[in-house]
């Protein structure tokens, strides 16, 4: 896989309390993926990435909520969330990285 299609799968870490708790107890880091990476597209750009192993790749597909804006109907757009597992001795810090 080239470096630009690596770059544009990873769109985002997502951040939430269950992703926080996910991390700091099963190594599993959840990120805001491409809507048409697949599995192993996820997995290698985050081993080239980050530097690190990944043990397996979960995928979610979100659909986007319907919500009201005063009288008018609209829609948030859907989402894929891909939840990596690394191996054992490997982790990555969204805080020190340079």
């Amino acid at each position: 896989m080239n470096q630009e299609r690596m770059h544009q799968i990873l769109i985002s870490p997502h951040v939430s309390e269950k992703g926080t708790l996910l991390a700091d107890e099963q190594n599993q880091h959840v990120f805001k993926v491409l809507s048409t990476a697949t599995k192993t597209e996820v997995k290698q750009a985050v081993e080239g990435m980050f530097n690190v192993k990944v043990d397996k790749v979960r995928i979610l597909n979100v659909k986007g909520k319907t919500k009201r804006f005063g009288g008018r109907l609209g829609k948030r757009s859907d989402l894929r969330k891909a939840y990596v597992t690394l191996m054992a001795d490997n982790d990555i810090d969204f805080a020190g990285a340079n």
